[in-house]
């Protein structure tokens, strides 16, 4: 079987960054806007949460705004480091981040094309 174990170290954003370009573990913290009253509402609560997102030394929103040093997610919603002037990025702030893990039973974070079917099935393979 695949040891699928793994151990996360967590880097303070306020001791550094991430390489350019690099994905990663990024935890989030803010406030949920104000939306109304229903069933599971969490308007004005505060989180902190983990999601996936890459770092951008240089980045420009869809609306052409730069951002410098910024961690950007799938969406391309724009957060700051904690710490940083929130210009027009989001009030939400990066506090940490990690890098993510290999795939399983690999050595890379990401494989592409040809090389994705045969890794996918000897990982497969190895749980039997």
């Amino acid at each position: 079987m695949t040891d699928l174990t793994m151990r996360v170290t967590w880097v303070d954003v306020r001791d550094g960054v991430p390489p350019d370009g690099i994905p990663v573990a990024a935890a989030i913290t803010g406030r949920y806007r104000a939306e109304g009253a229903g069933p599971g509402d969490r308007s004005g609560e505060a989180f902190w949460l983990v999601m996936p997102m890459h770092f951008a030394s240089l980045h420009f929103g869809e609306d052409e705004t730069e951002h410098r040093n910024c961690f950007v997610d799938s969406d391309g919603v724009v957060r700051l480091p904690h710490g940083l002037a929130s210009g027009p990025a989001s009030d939400e702030t990066v506090t940490h981040w990690a890098l993510l893990p290999t795939l399983p039973g690999q050595r890379t974070r990401s494989l592409l094309g040809e090389d994705v079917q045969p890794a996918l099935q000897r990982a497969w393979d190895a749980r039997t």
